[in-house]
């Protein structure tokens, strides 16, 4: 049996985000971009959005060759959750500095996981 080839999964929850921005779908969709352009990531595909009404967030996905992007916000906390997994390696994204500049997040907490490793 062929063992699983390690991946890398980045956990990442910021806090005090622009309520505006977190209802952004534009917003996210740039986000998005900047992370598979600039890990030289590719897309398996089409994000998949799902907006919710009023006042509520946005759920994001994206199906990538090396694994997937999610994304959910819930502007009435001011709070984003991203994740990233891998199955290829890559350098770790400077998550801290993009979420502060795209959704002026405040506290940004990265958790980096290696994934399928004894």
């Amino acid at each position: 049996m062929t063992p699983v080839p390690p991946g890398t999964e980045w956990v990442v929850d910021a806090h005090g985000c622009d309520p505006e921005a977190l209802r952004s779908r534009d917003v996210l969709a740039a986000l998005f971009r900047q992370v598979v352009d600039e890990l030289g990531l590719r897309a398996a595909g089409e994000v998949l959005w799902r907006v919710f009404p009023g006042e509520g967030g946005i759920t994001g996905l994206l199906l990538l060759t090396e694994s997937h992007l999610a994304c959910h916000t819930f502007p009435e906390r001011g709070f984003a959750a991203f994740n990233l997994y891998c199955c290829q390696p890559r350098e770790d994204w400077p998550w801290s500095d993009r979420l502060r500049e795209a959704l002026r997040a405040r506290e940004v907490t990265v958790r980096r996981l290696s994934r399928g490793e004894r």
